[in-house]
């Protein structure tokens, strides 16, 4: 705790779980939004009459922006009332969906996903504070879960169903349904959190991240979530284009594939969050890893052996595999964060973990946008594949099987 919050009384506990519900809809909004731009890059390349790479940079950028912004930002905003942060950065939030929506060129469109992104970095992160300071200590790790669920929740439904209505509607509708969603979400914070909620809250500064990610166990452990990221956000970002080509998947058909791969990635979360209970996170993300390569090399030789008429159901049956696996990593690693340092830094290492991830996602879209480029859409998976199997070998290299 810093001698600015030393004093500072602690925020009362909350005795219904609505709040905690309020914020999850709001990470439910910026969950979805962050991930919809993939399947929705044919559209909007044709929109701005510009290649699907070029718009694939939307995606770089917005997880680039949130990796470098977010800790800095809510670091540098530690003194800023907890709950009047939370409402301003949702209404922000929905004020650049607008801006998006509105979008007519390509910059515009690129400056409101630099925006959306911020305000992003500021919500994730103090709306997973407040949520653990509104519960006693024992009930905790559910009032995480139940924030970060709404991410959950918008792979499983909120991507696919935005998917849908840009095909249907245009793109500017996700966005348009996203920013009254956000609004619903600021309202029901406004409403929902009682004033001065989360006034108490510390914030860890600068040099305190600094200072817990310099250390070689911490970095090592994050440079695996940012090899992982890096993987799967190469072949997703251009997974509707992957489709297209390999299996003649149309841009109507993607929200379906996209709701069987989000269904698949919630059993990940509950697998991996149970197994990684019972038996140690080792023990789950070592196999999670594994299956993952195996998905994603799949993928790739599904596009070089078979052709797009018999290449659908193997692809289908990879890319299952591909969101159980993936997601069961998940709540593996982070329990594996959790447990390298002692409890009170826990936080600041789960909030870097979330920044290296989003370095992951920008550095897998570049990655998947210069293969795309070279004509190489089928390699897709074999590069995703490759990052796996180096974040594979990291986490042999620098854990020990008894220590799960």
């Amino acid at each position: 705790m810093t001698a600015a919050t030393a004093n500072v009384p602690a925020p009362a506990i909350s005795s219904s779980n609505m709040p905690l519900y309020w914020l999850a809809l709001g990470t439910f909004a910026i969950g979805t939004e962050g991930m919809m731009i993939a399947p929705l890059l044919p559209s909007l390349a044709s929109d701005f009459a510009t290649s699907v790479t070029a718009v694939g940079q939307l995606v770089t950028v917005f997880a680039l922006t949130y990796a470098v912004s977010s800790p800095i930002l809510t670091a540098l905003s530690g003194s800023i009332d907890r709950r009047k942060m939370l409402i301003l950065s949702m209404l922000a939030f929905a004020l650049s969906n607008v801006l998006a929506w509105h979008a007519h060129d390509y910059w515009t469109l690129m400056a409101a996903r630099v925006l959306l992104a911020i305000t992003a970095g500021f919500y994730v992160p103090n709306a997973n504070a407040l949520g653990g300071a509104l519960v006693p200590p024992e009930k905790r790790g559910k009032a995480l879960a139940i924030v970060n669920g709404g991410i959950s929740i918008a792979v499983a439904i909120g991507v696919p169903l935005g998917a849908v209505i840009g095909h249907a509607f245009g793109w500017r509708m996700t966005f348009a349904g996203i920013g009254a969603l956000a609004l619903l979400a600021s309202l029901g914070l406004i409403v929902g959190l009682r004033p001065g909620t989360g006034s108490g809250i510390p914030s860890a500064s600068l040099q305190e991240r600094f200072a817990v990610m310099k250390q070689p166990q911490v970095l090592l452990a994050l440079l695996v979530t940012t090899l992982w990221a890096t993987g799967a956000y190469t072949v997703y970002t251009y997974l509707t284009l992957f489709l297209a080509t390999v299996a003649g998947v149309s841009s109507a058909h993607i929200g379906s594939v996209l709701f069987m791969w989000g269904i698949a990635a919630v059993i990940g979360i509950v697998i991996g969050g149970n197994l990684s209970d019972k038996l140690g996170p080792r023990a789950v993300i070592l196999p999670s890893l594994v299956l993952l390569t195996l998905s994603f090399f799949a993928l790739s030789l599904i596009a070089d052996l078979l052709q797009p008429e018999l290449a659908l159901i193997p692809a289908l049956i990879a890319i299952v595999a591909w969101g159980v696996s993936a997601w069961a990593f998940f709540p593996a690693q982070q329990a594996r964060l959790f447990g390298i340092r002692e409890a009170k830094l826990a936080p600041i290492v789960l909030s870097l973990n979330a920044s290296f991830m989003y370095i992951g996602f920008s550095s897998g879209a570049a990655l998947g946008s210069i293969i795309v480029a070279a004509g190489g859409v089928r390699n897709l998976g074999w590069i995703g594949g490759l990052c796996e199997i180096v974040a594979l070998v990291l986490v042999i290299a620098t854990t020990r099987r008894k220590q799960g």
